[in-house]
């Protein structure tokens, strides 16, 4: 799974498996899902995220993380 967050548009994508979007469709307003050609969902668009989402905090719970990858790591304000 990887979360994507573009910041000039307020948009966060989560994507949940590989694939292709073959259909969207909009479940509540600024929430959209991206389903493949076996109709299952492989992402989540949030729109407007920051309205939504405490997006300085990410907490993982029960998941079992083997490699945790850091892209860019962004220093903590001091």
């Amino acid at each position: 799974m990887i979360l994507e967050y573009h910041a000039d548009t307020d948009m966060l994508y989560i994507n949940l498996a590989a694939g292709t979007s073959t259909e969207s469709e909009e479940v509540s307003p600024g929430i959209v899902l991206d389903f493949d050609e076996h109709n299952r969902v492989i992402g989540i668009e949030i729109e407007d995220a920051s309205t939504f989402i405490n997006l300085s905090r990410l907490e993982l719970k029960t998941l079992p993380v083997v490699d945790l990858i850091f892209r860019e790591r962004v220093p903590a304000n001091t």
